[in-house]
């Protein structure tokens, strides 16, 4: 069922070009230099292509909650996504909207050229210095509009978040929203879901934060449950700007 994305009018503002591009259950909201629409739903159509064949020859894929192995020739999609579950000990699916936003980034933006995939709340970014995520830990939570985190997306970075009390995804947890920064969108997708299923009550936060930090390749992480706070790694706090005005 599609859920209105209202927080998209929260960004972009000032990018050079904006456009969607949709395809199944797959709703991007690209930033970039120019219009590349064309070319960000050329490279979607073979990644769920890829995965939607690779799935057909091994359904469990599709319905694992444990990571699955795969050949080594399978598609880049499938690869990465099996990869980033091993890593965080969860199913495949769970890093499938960090993986496409990566991929179709990497493909259609230009060397040097600021690039904002996000897809479904999960993000990848590059650009010349940070970038500015709001965190979304929904309308009952003391830090609905207080968190705004910035990231170096300078070598590229992933920036995915889970919840088991916000939006559709699968969560065995309770936590508000649990954000992970990690070099691969793959990974932070995967890491989030993981991390997110281990916080069921307020007083989860902060040890889970801490037995997860350094965990395999984080860069950073935010959680919230009920009113305890806490964070990890390389990313700094900063005033929200769209509550100021």
């Amino acid at each position: 069922m599609y859920t209105e994305r209202t927080y998209r009018g929260w960004s972009g503002l000032d990018a050079a070009a904006r456009f969607n591009v949709t395809l199944g259950e797959s709703d991007l909201d690209i930033q970039c230099g120019e219009d590349r629409r064309a070319a960000a739903l050329e490279k979607l159509a073979a990644l769920r292509g890829d995965l939607e064949r690779h799935i057909a020859r091994d359904p469990v894929y599709r319905t694992s909650l444990v990571p699955v192995r795969v050949p080594p020739d399978a598609p880049e999609v499938v690869r990465a996504m099996a990869d980033a579950a091993s890593l965080w000990n969860v199913g495949p699916m769970a890093a499938v909207a960090g993986a496409i936003a990566q991929l179709v980034g990497e493909a259609i933006a230009e060397p040097g050229e600021r690039v904002i995939v996000e897809n479904g709340g999960d993000i990848y970014a590059r650009a010349p210095g940070e970038i500015r995520c709001a965190v979304y830990a929904g309308e009952r939570s003391p830090f609905r509009d207080r968190l705004v985190i910035a990231v170096d997306a300078r070598d590229g970075v992933g920036v995915c978040t889970s919840s088991g009390v916000v939006g559709p995804s699968l969560s065995f947890g309770k936590a508000d929203a649990v954000v992970v920064i990690a070099r691969s969108a793959a990974v932070a997708d995967a890491a989030a879901t993981a991390i997110a299923n281990r916080i069921r009550t307020p007083a989860d936060v902060a040890p889970v934060v801490e037995e997860s930090s350094g965990g395999p390749g984080l860069r950073a992480l935010v959680a919230c449950c009920g009113d305890r706070l806490a964070l990890w790694g390389e990313l700094e706090l900063v005033e929200n700007e769209r509550k100021r005005s």
